[in-house]
């Protein structure tokens, strides 16, 4: 008997745009169930993330520009003005809360999928890193 692919949710896709794509989208989807718990939709999510993750590098205008780099989300400014008028974001720097908040996240996300990351092999991980940088550092290239 044969599977049909494209039913089969078990199956080994080659590496390529299908597999980042369906990876991508299940880790999403996985992401999107943890931020309903907390009132964050996938962009605030991302923005607040970015914020966490140059903390201290950029200002506001700064935050805005590296989300439209990073995520080439359109309303970045209107993202980043919901997140200050939420207090977790002031000029384009997390506060207090807005860490707490990448914590708690980071912490439910682990409890809930970290098991598909722990005993992957660290040789393998560092392979995927490897690549899946390369292949990110060649599309950024291809969409500037």
């Amino acid at each position: 008997m044969t599977t049909n692919p494209t039913t089969d949710p078990f199956e080994t896709v080659p590496f390529g745009p299908v597999l980042v794509g369906q990876t991508e989208k299940t880790l999403q989807a996985l992401l999107r169930h943890t931020l309903a718990e907390i009132g964050l939709d996938e962009r605030e999510w991302v923005t607040l993330r970015l914020a966490n993750m140059l903390d201290g590098q950029v200002d506001g205008d700064g935050l805005i520009a590296a989300v439209v780099d990073r995520a080439k989300f359109v309303d970045t400014a209107a993202l980043v003005g919901g997140l200050s008028e939420r207090g977790l974001v002031a000029d384009g720097r997390p506060t207090a809360a807005g860490r707490h908040l990448v914590a708690s996240v980071l912490a439910a996300s682990d409890r809930a999928v970290g098991s598909i990351w722990r005993d992957l092999p660290p040789d393998d991980v560092e392979a995927a890193t490897r690549v899946l940088n390369e292949v990110l550092r060649r599309a950024r290239r291809l969409a500037a």
